[in-house]
């Protein structure tokens, strides 16, 4: 795995970054800005983030990112023990949070439950688009029956039968067909075939 290692601190970061390597993965960085992980961010597959940069927030960072492009597991580095972090790491969509000091099993542990959870997540997100996709053609189905049932004097089950054979006829998908209706809407709110 690509892991972007994002630290401040000179020491830890090369630290981490040996340490990553010694798992069997590909660093890059570390760096210790904002500005340079977001140069490094798109060839990541998954961060992880101090949460105080040189130059800003590493929780905000991995907010930004999420918003701006692919999302990425991230896991969330701090010293600070503190409830406010937590939070604010979970309402960054953030998938692990560890404090530092970390020993190697716990970074391990972290990165295969982000990198797991992310797969999850993504996995939703495309059974829902999936859903909604679903439920948009589902709906250019009926206007097109609709249309043909006011247009032509059909039945539902006729007006349905017609578009799949059709969609069968003409080797489409039914929603292709559909959707030909619908477009030519004009053509059936007439009452002409």
């Amino acid at each position: 795995m690509r892991v972007l290692v994002a630290e401040d601190d000179p020491i830890i970061a090369l630290g981490l970054a040996s340490r990553l390597r010694a798992m069997g993965h590909e660093v890059l960085g570390p760096v210790a800005t904002v500005v340079e992980a977001r140069e490094l961010a798109d060839g990541a597959d998954l961060y992880l983030f101090d949460v105080d940069l040189a130059d800003g927030d590493g929780i905000e960072l991995a907010r930004s990112l999420s918003e701006d492009g692919p999302r990425r597991p991230v896991v969330i580095l701090t010293g600070l023990d503190a409830p406010e972090v937590l939070d604010r790491s979970i309402a960054a969509g953030v998938l692990a949070h560890l404090t530092k000091p970390v020993d190697d099993r716990q970074l391990e542990a972290a990165l295969r439950l982000a990198a797991a959870r992310s797969a999850e997540l993504e996995a939703l997100r495309a059974e829902v688009d999936s859903t909604r996709q679903a439920l948009a053609d589902r709906k250019v189905v009926e206007q097109a029956k609709g249309l043909l049932i006011s247009g032509l004097g059909l039945t539902e089950p006729e007006a349905f039968a017609r578009i799949q054979t059709t969609a069968r006829q003409r080797n489409l998908r039914l929603v292709d067909v559909a959707r030909a209706i619908v477009d030519q809407r004009a053509l059936y709110e007439k009452g002409r075939p």
